[in-house]
């Protein structure tokens, strides 16, 4: 079985495999994963990490196997105020996409009754989620280390 303790937040071009997996998959330490050719990686960090679509966790014989965001169910949020209604949301802690014309969250109907209240619009969509990271450092950490080589 391939073993990777190692992760990059992008990859270097050498990509061997890949691996889809949901935004709360996406979170882990230590778990087996099953790859896109059908070869088993036991995923061994040294601390619980947030893995980013298009990141890479790097195998003990240096091959990359890319992380892909994988399709979820999810509610896609648009309206007049988006910004106004992406405060609401964020005031939420709830993790949110945000682009031009649209907000992506998980789905919640809790959540979408009150986006309904201040008239926001919800459709359920399934699509890859890559929510916004923190202010602090990318996706779900608090920090960043960007020492590996690029060699």
């Amino acid at each position: 079985m391939l073993t990777a303790q190692h992760y990059h937040d992008h990859t270097h071009g050498q990509v061997s495999d890949h691996v889809s997996l949901t935004y709360e998959d996406r979170f882990l330490r230590r778990k087996v994963l099953t790859l896109a050719s059908g070869a088993q990686l036991l995923v061994d960090l040294p601390q619980t990490t947030s893995l980013d679509h298009g990141g890479a966790l790097i195998t003990t014989d240096k091959a990359e196997i890319r992380i892909d965001a994988a399709p979820e169910q999810l509610l896609e949020v648009t309206g007049q105020s988006l910004h106004r209604i992406a405060w609401h949301i964020g005031n939420r802690h709830t993790p949110c996409q945000i682009e031009d014309t649209r907000l992506l969250i998980q789905r919640d109907h809790v959540m979408a009754d009150m986006l309904a209240k201040i008239g926001a619009t919800t459709r359920e969509v399934v699509e890859p989620f890559t929510p916004e990271g923190g202010a602090y450092g990318h996706g779900r950490t608090h920090g960043h280390d960007h020492s590996h080589s690029h060699t």
